[in-house]
C-alpha cells in the first residue's frame, strides 16, 4: 500500500500536502480499501473558517458513509471539481489516485504549529499495520 513520504496523515485516515500556506487535502489508500468504491463526496463547507478535526464534508461508499475530518485548522478554499456531482461528478477518481487528482479540498492554513501534530508517513504506516 502507498503511504507518500511528503505527506502528512491523521488518525482518521486523511493525508495533507503542504504548498505554501495552502493545504491539499484527501482520504489515503488505506481509507478506500476500507470504503470500497466511492460514489459521493459532499463538500457545502466552502468559504467557511473551520478547526482542526472539524468535519468538513462526507464521503459515500457502497459499504458505507463517513465524516471527513479538517487535519489543521483553515478556510476551505476549493472543491476539487473532478469529484464535484455539479461539475466533474467523478468521484471515482478519489479510488483510483488518492494522492493525486483524487484530493478533496483546498485550504488556507490558519494554524500551521498543527502540523507538527499529525502523522508522518512512518508513524501512519504502523498506524495501519
Amino acid at each position: 500500500m502507498k503511504i507518500p513520504s511528503d505527506l502528512k496523515y491523521t488518525k482518521d485516515h486523511e493525508w495533507l500536502r503542504i504548498e505554501g500556506d495552502t493545504g491539499i487535502v484527501g482520504v489515503t489508500e488505506f481509507a478506500t480499501h476500507e470504503l470500497g468504491e466511492i460514489v459521493f463526496v459532499e463538500v457545502d463547507t466552502i468559504g467557511e473558517e473551520l478547526h482542526k478535526e472539524d468535519v468538513f464534508g462526507t464521503v459515500e461508499a457502497v459499504k458505507t458513509t463517513s465524516d471527513l475530518f479538517l487535519p489543521v485548522s483553515g478556510k476551505i478554499l476549493e472543491f476539487n471539481p473532478e469529484i464535484d456531482e455539479n461539475e466533474g461528478d467523478n468521484p471515482a477518481v478519489i479510488n483510483e489516485d488518492p494522492y493525486g487528482k483524487g484530493w478533496i479540498i483546498k485550504i488556507n492554513i490558519s494554524n500551521p504549529e498543527e502540523i507538527e501534530e499529525l502523522l508522518d508517513h512512518e508513524a501512519y504506516e504502523k498506524l495501519i499495520s
